[in-house]
């Protein structure tokens, strides 16, 4: 007689241990959050694979405290090179500029690591927690129960997963709240949840090796884009000496809506013959081994939706693909848990409606609409054959500079906007015009008023599921301003009670001067909750960063109210007479009051 599977249950499933899905469960186990992770890779990716995360990923590692650790151990790439070919041929350099086009970006640079390294990362933070991949184990067969009363039901468990342990060939039956699906391209979850794939394949094909080079190429440490007559090239400095080629191979049929092409693999010796010719006059060769070499046909697909019934959910490449050298894989994956683990985690505590997950949907798959049609011109540009006398059709070196100055919002991921919603509220922006509703809110430095250090506002935004409520409280000096800010503090008392009390984290700015009388005890109690929460516009005491933010930001001359979420994008800005009515109003929109 066989034994009966082993039961389990679990708040949150997670299926796929790439760095999406290793990110989910990272927020989520130090959240307090009961989590399993499971992967059927016997063991972490080796090599190879995503390599490059761009400044705003960077930024919302730091509000997770994991910055330090990609910074340590990646490359930073702050300068972008462009070839094109000569008048006699061989590629000549036409300029060199910023590796990242980003105005307000804290990191102004691509850190480059392979995921490896990153998953590395995440996996410490998560067995901190005492959390680790169950692997070799992969789902079989997926059930989401259609019963409303369940569905509806905060503490039901209406998700049911058979999991298969491949090493030892037993199963496990995990009943769980929540299932996300982070299982790649080929999404065994996505067809259970029997989600469509759409898009094509285009015609375009690429290699990719990671390398040391040999080389007398003077760029070698820059991110270039390389056009030549000979097809293009990519070059990304590495960590360890290491570069990454993305070669140009000759193309493809392009697809039909749902058509597969079968690829055609391509030797590393293949792979490098070809960039060698791109890249001439200059020679490139291998010093030593190939650390990891690919190939692919650039797909851009997306998924017809990210969840079933706000119970089960996709993420990363099980929902959308697209090319990897503009380097938003990874960056969009990690982004796409980012803005949904304090979704789960509010929903989970009883605290949100359940309708709060439908904005994980809405305001990611717009982001991946943006990104594939964004990927489809990038590609465009950097596989089509340079201009030149014999192709007066093709891409001059002008047009793909352009092009990368005007994609820099998007591939730095600073210019990320999300739209209105229950939890983007655009009204009342004028109070705060250069702190965008729906945009992460930009870093600047302030100074502490209790005791002048500096403090980056980005650190006190971090992502610990709290709201942050920041009130730009202007000149306090100011009678009039004085009883402003009294009035509204007597009607925000309602913060210290039920649903609200733990649910945010308050910083208070005021326009003031480091040697004038410090403010702290000027304010009202709830307005200074410690003595670290207040800080002054002001520089530094050697004058050498800080100053100006009132005026960067836009704010108006009778302050301002920012709702930052747990994600660190801005939800509503408010006056400081209406911030007790618009605070209540945008919390009730997704919250149990």
């Amino acid at each position: 007689m066989t034994s009966p599977p082993i039961e389990s249950h679990t708040d949150v499933l997670i299926v796929g241990a790439g760095p999406s899905g290793l990110f989910c469960a990272n927020g989520l186990v130090h959240a307090g959050v009961s989590v399993r992770i499971v992967d059927k890779r016997p063991v972490k990716v080796p090599a190879g694979h995503a390599d490059g995360l761009q400044p705003r990923t960077l930024e919302v590692l730091q509000s997770y405290g994991l910055a330090k650790r990609v910074l340590d151990v990646g490359c930073k790439v702050h300068m972008a090179a462009f070839y094109h070919p000569g008048p006699d041929g061989p590629i000549e350099l036409s300029q060199r500029g910023p590796g990242i086009v980003a105005e307000n970006a804290r990191y102004p640079y691509e850190a480059t690591l392979h995921q490896g390294t990153i998953e590395a990362i995440l996996l410490d933070s998560i067995s901190e927690k005492g959390v680790e991949v169950d692997r070799p184990v992969e789902p079989i067969a997926v059930e989401v129960s259609k019963d409303e009363s369940t569905l509806k039901d905060a503490s039901a468990y209406p998700i049911s997963v058979t999991l298969l342990n491949t090493s030892t060939n037993t199963t496990e039956l995990v009943h769980a709240k929540f299932l996300v699906g982070c299982d790649g391209a080929h999404s065994y979850i996505r067809k259970a949840l029997d989600i469509a794939m759409v898009g094509q394949q285009t015609p375009f094909v690429w290699g990719v090796v990671d390398l040391v080079p040999k080389t007398d190429f003077p760029d070698i440490r820059y991110k270039c884009f390389i056009h030549s007559d000979n097809g293009s090239l990519g070059i990304v400095p590495r960590e360890k000496d290491r570069v990454r080629l993305y070669i140009q191979l000759e193309g493809g049929e392009e697809q039909k809506e749902g058509q597969r092409s079968e690829r055609k693999v391509v030797s590393t010796e293949k792979l490098l013959e070809v960039a060698q010719k791109a890249i001439e006059p200059y020679t490139l060769e291998v010093d030593g081994e190939v650390h990891w070499s690919t190939n692919y046909a650039i797909g851009q697909r997306l998924a017809s939706q990210y969840s079933v019934s706000e119970r089960a959910f996709i993420a990363g490449d099980a929902c959308h693909t697209h090319s990897p050298k503009a380097g938003q894989g990874m960056n969009a994956s990690m982004n796409d848990t980012h803005n949904l683990i304090w979704k789960l985690v509010l929903v989970l505590r009883g605290v949100a409606d359940p309708s709060l997950l439908k904005t994980y949907e809405s305001e990611r798959r717009k982001y991946a609409e943006d990104l594939i049609n964004f990927d489809k011109e990038y590609s465009r540009y950097f596989s089509t054959k340079p201009r030149n006398s014999e192709g007066e059709d093709g891409v001059s070196h002008e047009q793909f500079i352009q092009a990368f100055k005007t994609f820099g919002g998007f591939t730095s991921g600073i210019g990320i906007h999300y739209g209105p919603s229950p939890i983007v509220n655009p009204a009342n922006q004028s109070y705060a015009t250069n702190l965008v509703v729906g945009k992460r809110v930009p870093p600047h430095v302030f100074i502490r008023s209790s005791d002048a250090d500096v403090v980056e506002l980005q650190d006190l935004i971090v992502s610990n599921t709290r709201f942050k409520l920041l009130f730009f409280l202007g000149d306090v000096k100011i009678q009039e301003q004085r009883d402003r800010i009294d009035t509204m503090a007597c009607r925000l008392t309602y913060l210290r009670d039920h649903p609200y009390e733990g649910l945010w984290d308050l910083v208070t700015l005021c326009e003031g001067n480091k040697y004038e009388r410090s403010p702290v005890t000027d304010l009202p109690a709830l307005l200074r909750p410690h003595w670290s929460n207040v800080l002054i516009d002001d520089t530094d005491t050697y004058d050498r960063v800080g100053g100006g933010g009132f005026a960067k930001f836009g704010i108006h001359a009778q302050g301002a109210v920012v709702v930052a979420r747990p994600d660190g994008y801005i939800g509503m800005v408010s006056s400081l007479e209406s911030a007790a009515d618009d605070i209540r109003a945008y919390f009730a929109g997704f919250l149990r009051v």
